[in-house]
């Protein structure tokens, strides 16, 4: 950390509010930098632009945290249904280090190391080998100096606690985020259980990330909160929500809709959804706050302009913008002119613009999870047998 920065946990500690970054793998494929089905961070050795653009951006418009792009970095995964990639986990890890650093230099951020769940834990390998998979990670996280970390992307409240308890010997402040809602984790374990047990692993900062938007996560964090507070135990609190609005999605969140990953678009949550979300988990406690999949700078920058008073000032994104549309003032036509107000903006409904496009969807609700056959890791690529096996049980649902 560079001299005169203030930890992670002194800003928390302060009441100060912590603005997370987007989400990389989502924003990267999009961009034409990352491969849709492995969500693989190759981009941090093959394009390395990309990623430090990309973090530069979410930088100006208002984060303080530079998670490296170190999502789904570890060997296992690297190797997962023929994925091999030539490159090494260390290798992508050290490459996301070096970037995250790079640009966290530029402005007032510190560097996260990110780990996520593991093909590993979802084929049943024991403790000790998840544990390991983290290990690996963690030492090049150590290794190049970064100012916390976190587990995020859990599933499984389980694996989650192995992860913490591998971290926690960094000595570093450890964040740990799971990917549920208010039912829980995938084996129906509470939230309010689930932050107990986060808790006590060893994280300072506990929350959810990723499958849901953001007033689901808000709740689900809420319902974490107040689990912590019966135990007689203490956390600060974090959100990292998808950008998409998911009213349809059970507990499996949005990778059981049929729209993913290729027809989300039209679920986008606009700027000002943002405004919305970012004051209810401020007003309910939540500090660390900021996006992931679906998350683009400009959701960033709305974020940071709805807490700009609690922080003292905007982020250099709204030189040109002016919160709440101010620059429409000066449009050509005098009907734009006119939404150049914060309560147009809060109570417009948007229009789809499809006339045939459903308000909501039913998910595929397979229901595999950890244990269950399909759900076994494999090293070879997906044959076209068991690509046809898929495809005919998908026609069923």
């Amino acid at each position: 950390m560079a001299p005169g920065k203030k930890g992670i946990l002194e800003r928390l500690n302060a009441g100060e509010v912590v603005i997370g970054d987007g989400g990389f793998v989502f924003a990267l494929e999009k961009r034409g930098y990352v491969k849709a089905g492995p969500w693989t961070p190759e981009a941090t050795v093959t394009h390395p632009e990309a990623v430090r653009q990309l973090h530069r951006e979410f930088l100006r418009a208002g984060a303080n945290v530079m998670q490296t792009f170190t999502f789904y970095a570890s060997d296992d995964k690297l190797e997962n249904r023929g994925q091999s990639l030539r490159l090494s986990g260390a290798q992508i890890n050290e490459a996301g280090c070096d970037l995250a650093r790079e640009v966290a230099s530029e402005g007032d951020a510190l560097v996260a190391g990110g780990v996520c769940q593991t093909p590993s834990y979802l084929s049943c390998k024991s403790e000790t080998e998840v544990k390991a998979v983290f290990k690996k990670q963690m030492e090049v996280f150590v290794k190049k100096g970064v100012d916390f970390m976190i587990a995020e992307y859990f599933e499984h409240v389980e694996e989650a606690e192995w992860a913490v308890q591998v971290l926690k010997t960094s000595g570093k402040p450890v964040a740990a985020s799971l990917c549920i809602g208010p039912e829980g984790d995938m084996h129906g374990v509470s939230p309010g259980e689930c932050a107990v047990r986060l808790v006590k692993a060893g994280a300072q900062i506990i929350g959810v990330n990723c499958h849901f938007d953001p007033m689901t996560c808000v709740k689900a964090v809420k319902l974490m909160k107040e689990g912590v507070e019966k135990a007689g135990l203490k956390a600060h609190y974090m959100v990292q929500p998808l950008a998409f609005h998911t009213p349809d999605c059970n507990c499996q969140g949005f990778i059981d809709l049929p729209e993913f990953p290729f027809g989300l678009e039209p679920r986008i949550l606009s700027r000002w959804d943002m405004h919305q979300y970012a004051r209810e988990a401020y007003n309910c406690g939540i500090h660390y706050i900021g996006g992931c999949c679906g998350f683009e700078p400009y959701h960033i920058r709305a974020v940071a302009e709805e807490l700009a008073p609690e922080r003292g000032y905007l982020p250099a994104a709204s030189e040109k913008h002016g919160n709440w549309g101010a620059g429409l003032e000066m449009h050509t036509k005098p009907w734009v002119r006119a939404r150049a107000r914060r309560d147009y903006w809060e109570n417009l409904k948007p229009a789809s613009g499809r006339p045939l496009c459903p308000s909501m969807s039913s998910p595929d609700g397979w229901g595999v999870t950890k244990g269950h056959s399909e759900l076994m890791q494999q090293k070879e690529a997906t044959s076209q047998d068991q690509l046809k096996q898929l495809f005919d049980r998908s026609k069923s649902h």
